[in-house]
């Protein structure tokens, strides 16, 4: 869910074939009417210090735009293992950008932002702060580029795997969601929560900023502009919140974080992430991070119930990205771009932790749940445990590959 004025409409350049890093995407409609999606192998990195290992696989797919047939896939994604050399350290992260420069915002920290978090003496010792270090100035980086970020920007969805913890940082209103295991049943827990004007905490910290928060039909007079509550996304999605400056039809933004968007920033829209850590344990059976284009029709338990029927993650991602085809198509006549990163943790043994524990430190005018244990000291305890770091860095770039048809959401996935 982006901006009113860039995300859906207009025409944007194609895509360039020279990054080795960028999918070849192709029609999700060219062959008898299934939606073809690229996809890549399974992947493989162990965390020594826990003795287990991570199994994942990524996709992505341009949205299908009948009025704007060239509009090139804005999302990006950015998988980089043994950051700092550290064959503990593997990053994660899922970016989509908005506005006419849409693309350009997504890649520009799809790259940036990593690096400057791999470069970061501090991200061990204190990884808050870095983190959140590493969005600001990833933002004021994209501000003095070459790109025109003034109505553009892109939102980051981030998970940093640290031994056996997860450091989760998020701007926008792409989601990362955890899989725990509770007898019988596999519940979704959400690692991010959603920043928009639906939220009364970002709603308030906006309003003081001085944007006007307005639906369209408000806008335009067709609501009375006077009543402030809109429900929550389930139920007023089709219409939602966005900021506008004051007396002006401008920038429209249905979040209130993002990286870029300098005109939104006079409003209150900020870069400052939301962070979280996450102690795993056994019960926890794997991670998902994804764009907006996922989680729009998509419940966070119907995501993480679609992946827990799929012992395959490349299969579980195509029909992930199926079944949000088929729920925007259901409601409106085109979908969004969708990425999805999904991460099995295998092998995990921790008999000391008994249940998950998860302290949100809200960064930005959130707040801090101070009765967990502190992000700097969980990893000050753990970083002694890290006896050898690799020598060198390893990005997953994103080769092309071979394209695959979606498994039907409606087909029992084999055995």
């Amino acid at each position: 869910m982006g901006c009113a004025h860039g995300k859906c409409c207009g025409h944007r350049p194609r895509s360039s074939d020279s990054d080795s890093r960028e999918f070849q995407e192709v029609s999700q409609f060219s062959v008898h009417g299934k939606h073809i999606l690229t996809e890549r192998s399974i992947e493989f990195v162990p965390v020594p210090s826990r003795n287990f290992r991570l199994e994942y696989s990524v996709l992505t797919q341009r949205g299908y735009y009948p009025d704007s047939p060239d509009k090139e896939n804005e999302d990006s994604f950015c998988i980089r293992t043994q950051v700092q050399g550290n064959p503990n350290l593997h990053f994660f992260g899922v970016f989509d950008g908005h506005g006419l420069f849409g693309a350009q915002c997504s890649n520009f920290v799809r790259d940036r932002l990593v690096d400057i978090l791999a470069n970061d003496p501090r991200l061990l010792d204190d990884p808050v702060n870095a983190y959140s270090s590493a969005f600001v100035r990833t933002n004021h980086e994209l501000h003095d580029s070459e790109i025109d970020d003034t109505m553009s920007g892109t939102t980051a969805i981030t998970v940093l795997v640290v031994g056996d913890k997860l450091l989760v940082a998020n701007v926008g209103d792409s989601r990362a969601v955890i899989a725990l295991k509770v007898g019988d049943r596999v519940l979704a827990e959400n690692l991010s929560s959603d920043q928009t004007p639906f939220r009364r905490d970002e709603y308030e910290r906006v309003k003081l900023c001085g944007a006007t928060v307005l639906s369209l039909d408000q806008l335009v007079g067709l609501e009375d502009p006077d009543i402030q509550t809109w429900g929550d996304e389930e139920s007023g999605g089709s219409d939602p919140p966005r900021l506008w400056v004051q007396n002006g039809t401008y920038p429209g933004t249905a979040f209130t974080r993002s990286i870029g968007d300098s005109t939104a920033e006079g409003i209150g829209v900020i870069a400052d992430p939301e962070v979280c850590t996450v102690q795993l344990t056994p019960d926890h059976l794997f991670f998902v991070v994804a764009s907006d284009g996922v989680f729009e029709f998509l419940s966070s338990q119907a995501v993480v119930d679609m992946v827990a029927s799929y012992p395959d993650p490349r299969d579980a991602c195509a029909a992930i990205a199926g079944e949000s085809y088929k729920q925007w198509l259901a409601h409106e006549n085109r979908t969004d771009d969708i990425t999805i990163i999904i991460v099995h943790v295998k092998d995990l043994r921790n008999a000391g932790a008994n249940a998950a524990r998860t302290a949100s430190l809200r960064m930005g005018g959130g707040s801090s749940n101070s009765s967990f244990t502190t992000a700097s000291e969980m990893y000050r305890s753990m970083r002694s445990e890290i006896s050898v770091f690799e020598t060198y860095q390893r990005t997953i770039s994103n080769d092309r590959s071979h394209a695959i048809v979606v498994p039907s959401p409606l087909r029992s996935p084999q055995s």
